[in-house]
């Protein structure tokens, strides 16, 4: 099993997403774990690099193919391609996923690799994937009318393939019973992965 681990948290060992993912992409298995910290080197693409990300790498011009966005996006794609499980550390900011988190889709987002456009409208190719989404917010819940996180996500997942989508919440951790919260949390993972 390949699992790829995609933290977008900006608390570092303070994250609980990022404690969460981690415990769960460890119980799931203990080789070919790929951890990609999307706080680090994610790019946003700009207009000059739009044209690069989009195009398939053996179809750009060598221009396009210098381009250091295109090099990342490459990468973060091929990272799907080869995971089996996905596990996301996805905070819950202003009501929405981190910006990191959206520039992240943006950029593994590529008509002809991830998706296509077919007569019955996109359809997803990163097929046969599992996905758990480590969902943690101060105050938000989770699934609420005003998490606009989580439906995006599963949205998108959905939107490239990856259809098979768990999620573990921990919501209004900053609450009385954050604690609490948090603890059935770590049970949750605790039992998803024995």
């Amino acid at each position: 099993m390949s699992i790829l681990v995609i933290n977008s948290s900006i608390r570092g060992d303070d994250s609980i997403s990022r404690e969460l993912s981690l415990k769960l992409s460890e119980k799931l298995t203990d080789k070919n774990v790929v951890h990609r910290d999307l706080t680090k080197g994610i790019d946003f693409i700009s207009s000059e690099s739009m044209a690069a990300v989009r195009i398939p790498k053996d179809d750009r011009s060598a221009a396009q193919s210098a381009d250091s966005t295109a090099q990342l996006a490459d990468t973060l794609i091929e990272e799907l391609q080869v995971a089996d499980t996905i596990v996301i550390g996805a905070p819950v900011y202003n009501f929405g996923p981190p910006a990191s988190l959206k520039a992240w889709a943006d950029l593994v987002a590529r008509a002809g690799t991830t998706f296509q456009y077919t007569e019955n409208g996109p359809e997803g190719l990163l097929e046969n994937k599992k996905a758990y989404v480590i969902a943690v917010s101060g105050g938000t819940k989770i699934g609420s009318e005003i998490d606009f996180m989580s439906p995006w996500l599963i949205h998108f997942l959905g939107f490239i393939g990856i259809k098979n989508v768990e999620i573990v919440s921990a919501d209004g951790v900053f609450s009385q019973d954050g604690e609490e919260k948090i603890q059935k949390a770590r049970q949750k993972v605790e039992r998803m992965a024995a």
